[in-house]
């Protein structure tokens, strides 16, 4: 199996860190259905990219800011998330300041969902409130090693969506996938996939608190 030598790991949120994929799925299937919009063709859009996104592009004769507060708040209100597997021991095992999650959802739903499901809130939280351009764009992705204060070639990136993989990819990073949200026919672009976290060990290569991260998979 690949190892990836790296600086630092970019992490995206819902379906990676957080078990969060069905009320994603539930909410948008009610804002579909408010709207009269196909919920298949709204859902099969919406993982990965940001809410404003999908909702400007589904119904633009929508107040798309408000929209996203309606949508995001009944998200925050649902309890049918949990931690993904190894999540708190994958991210136990890598140095403080050496990784961050970039998300595309805004930050009180994400700071909100990780305080409360267990998941550690990092000094660097990449929202959609930070960008002008969501996944698949590179800019989340670029924003997140520029905190981290590394070059984006030496990053790797932990997606489940191929809208994070390809905005991976355009930042130069390399990608390894799960396949928690969609299948793995439909993540071919990753570098790498993994069926769980747990596959996924991260060691120091030296010594120093800079020392290169090796990314590797079991």
């Amino acid at each position: 199996m690949p190892s990836f030598p790296c600086s630092a790991i970019l992490f995206d949120l819902d379906g990676v860190l957080l078990d969060s994929t069905r009320v994603v799925a539930q909410q948008y299937t009610i804002w579909a259905n408010e709207h009269g919009l196909d919920p298949v063709q709204v859902l099969k859009a919406s993982h990965g990219v940001r809410t404003i996104e999908v909702i400007r592009r589904f119904a633009p004769r929508l107040d798309a800011e408000a929209e996203t507060r309606k949508i995001e708040a009944r998200e925050v209100a649902a309890t049918d998330v949990t931690a993904m597997p190894g999540a708190l021991e994958l991210l136990g095992s890598i140095p403080e300041g050496r990784w961050c999650v970039v998300t595309s959802g805004g930050r009180y739903l994400a700071t909100t969902r990780m305080q409360r499901f267990g998941v550690p809130i990092p000094k660097i939280l990449v929202t959609a409130d930070d960008v002008k351009h969501g996944k698949p764009d590179p800019e989340p992705y670029w924003k997140g090693a520029e905190l981290l204060r590394v070059n984006p070639v030496e990053c790797v990136v932990v997606e489940d969506a191929p809208a994070g993989i390809r905005a991976a990819h355009a930042a130069g990073m390399k990608v390894i996938s799960l396949p928690t949200t969609y299948p793995v026919s439909e993540l071919h672009e990753a570098d790498a996939i993994v069926s769980a976290l747990p596959k996924i060990k991260v060691i120091m290569d030296g010594a120093g608190s800079r020392t290169p991260l090796l990314v590797t998979i079991s």
